[in-house]
């Protein structure tokens, strides 16, 4: 057996396991509903990051679909917009 110094975790693990495509797609749509639900509560991003307790950049990211968020990153979000969990998933 051949030792690989590379494993991979996470989302793009689960859907190369399901033979899903790319994660971009997921992580594009999920952007998006965050962008949505921040613009309908009336928050900047910079709102949004304070509340969240993460870096502008990061929330920044997340919206144009360049980061694939942990659970803790996605839970924080979800707080700091008052929405449920399944909320940030309705795409």
């Amino acid at each position: 057996m051949a030792f690989s110094l590379h494993t991979e975790y996470g989302t793009e693990a689960i859907l190369k396991s399901r033979g899903e495509k790319k994660m971009s797609n997921i992580t594009g749509r999920f952007g998006n509903q965050v962008r949505k639900l921040r613009e309908k509560k009336k928050m900047s991003q910079l709102d949004l990051a304070q509340r969240a307790k993460l870096d502008l950049t990061t929330v920044n990211e997340i919206e144009n679909g360049n980061r694939s968020p942990m659970l803790k990153t996605i839970w924080r979000i979800a707080n700091a917009l008052e929405v449920k969990l399944s909320e940030l998933f309705n795409f």
